[in-house]
C-alpha cells in the first residue's frame, strides 16, 4: 500500500451533539471540539497509514446510512453514538452488517453517570469499548483497529 488511495480507511462516527464539544457540558465533556479531535484523528492515522473518514451526525438515520456505506470500503469503525447509544437498536441492527474491527468510544465515564446511560445497545456487537478516557478514548480506539488490521494482514 504505496499511496493514500489503497491504504485501509477507518470511518469515525460521532452522534448528536458532539458537534457542540467544548461548549457544550465543558465540565463532562471536556473544551476540545469536534473539529479538535478529528484534525488529531486524520494527522495521527496519516502517521500510521491509514485514512481517517470522520462523519457527525445528529440524526439517528443518518447514521444507520453512513454505517451501510461503509460494508466493503472501509476496515475499521469508530462510533460515539452519543444519545443514541440507550436507545437505538436501528444502529445496533446496522452494526451487525459490518465484519470490520468496531471500537465503541464515550469522553464521559457513562458508568458514573445517571443510570440509563450505564446500559448500551451497542456493546456486545463492538469490539470493544472505551469510556471515560475523554478524547484519548479516540486515539486509543484508533490504535487499537491499526494494531489488529496490521496483525491481521501479517497472519495472512
Amino acid at each position: 500500500m504505496n499511496n493514500v488511495t489503497d491504504r485501509p480507511r477507518i470511518l469515525v462516527i460521532h452522534g448528536p451533539n458532539l458537534n457542540l464539544l467544548g461548549t457544550r457540558e465543558p465540565d463532562t465533556y471536556g473544551t476540545t471540539t469536534l473539529s479538535d479531535i478529528n484534525e488529531t484523528l486524520q494527522r495521527t492515522g496519516d502517521g500510521w497509514g491509514v485514512n481517517v473518514d470522520t462523519f457527525q451526525s445528529n440524526h439517528e438515520g443518518m447514521i444507520v446510512e453512513a454505517i451501510q456505506a461503509i460494508a466493503g470500503s472501509h476496515h475499521g469503525l469508530i462510533i460515539n453514538p452519543a444519545a443514541y447509544t440507550h436507545t437505538s437498536v436501528a444502529i445496533r441492527d446496522a452494526l451487525l452488517l459490518l465484519k470490520i474491527p468496531i471500537v465503541e468510544v464515550h469522553l464521559s465515564n457513562v458508568h458514573k453517570r445517571e443510570p440509563f446511560r450505564h446500559r448500551s445497545m451497542i456493546s456486545d456487537v463492538c469490539t470493544g469499548q472505551i469510556v471515560g478516557l475523554g478524547s484519548m478514548g479516540y486515539l486509543l480506539a484508533l490504535e487499537f483497529i491499526v494494531k489488529t488490521l496490521r496483525k491481521s494482514s501479517a497472519s495472512t
